[in-house]
């Protein structure tokens, strides 16, 4: 199941606004060594290079055309093909950045641990992800998915994304390998012009992509078109064709 960067940025404006919220709540200066692990097309590391501007960034990804759409956006950086539940880096990071892609790994119990442990001592894990799946969008998803004729093809698609987590359970999780944790979460109200049809493009670029997959190209355009339609009715748009996306998320920054 391969990523597309030209479609993950087609919304970077509002996908960055949570990446700068995120970035502002990092506190442990001076960071000499950072790195963004599920980089993405890196819009996320340009942002953490500007926060950061003294220290030496790198970038990770474990999808090939995201890293090839990063290296050709920041060809100073270095950007590494690496999988994040496998990655055992040579040293200790003052700052570890991940937006937008731990909520597609398992395991968390573990996994946050273990990245805080990854970390110098005062150093910080920075973590945004979405918490979205109570939301119509993603609740539409999975009806439409175990509705029709391509069930079958779809029945682990919901699935893809870890189980979802409260804050308080983060908090229970990270408290005995971090000295402080500081964590939120926030509902942004993304402004998006062209009705359903844009709130559909939004999400091929990300919660889309376990549904679509599997199917062949006249079955895609068979879930997209339902799947629009009921879309339509969960998110009325304005009269000048915009609509409101509720999208929230949670974030923490936990240090070590």
């Amino acid at each position: 199941m391969s990523w597309s960067a030209r479609q993950y940025t087609k919304f970077e404006h509002e996908r960055n606004r949570p990446i700068h919220d995120l970035l502002a709540q990092i506190h442990s200066l001076p960071v000499a060594n950072a790195i963004d692990i599920g980089c993405g097309p890196g819009n996320s590391t340009e942002l953490l290079q500007a926060r950061f501007a003294q220290a030496t960034i790198i970038g990770m990804d474990s999808d090939a055309d995201m890293i090839a759409a990063a290296r050709k956006r920041l060809p100073a950086i270095p950007f590494e093909l690496a999988d994040i539940a496998t990655w055992q880096p040579e040293a200790a990071y003052d700052v570890i950045l991940s937006n937008a892609v731990l909520q597609w790994l398992p395991k968390h119990e573990t996994l946050m641990p273990s990245l805080v442990g990854k970390l110098t001592p005062g150093g910080s894990l920075a973590v945004q992800m979405p918490d979205n799946l109570d939301e119509p969008a993603h609740v539409l998803m999975r009806e439409i998915a175990a509705d029709g004729p391509w069930a079958g093809k779809l029945a682990k698609a919901a699935g893809s994304r870890a189980p979802r987590h409260h804050a308080d359970w983060y908090y229970r999780v990270l408290r005995d390998s971090a000295a402080s944790i500081d964590i939120w979460r926030t509902t942004y109200h993304h402004v998006l012009e062209g009705g359903a049809g844009a709130i559909v493009e939004w999400f091929k670029g990300s919660g889309l992509r376990p549904f679509l997959a599997p199917l062949d190209e006249a079955e895609r355009e068979a879930f997209l078109a339902r799947y629009q339609d009921a879309v339509a009715r969960a998110y009325p748009a304005m009269p000048d064709g915009t609509v409101l996306l509720p999208f929230p998320r949670l974030f923490f920054v936990a240090t070590r």
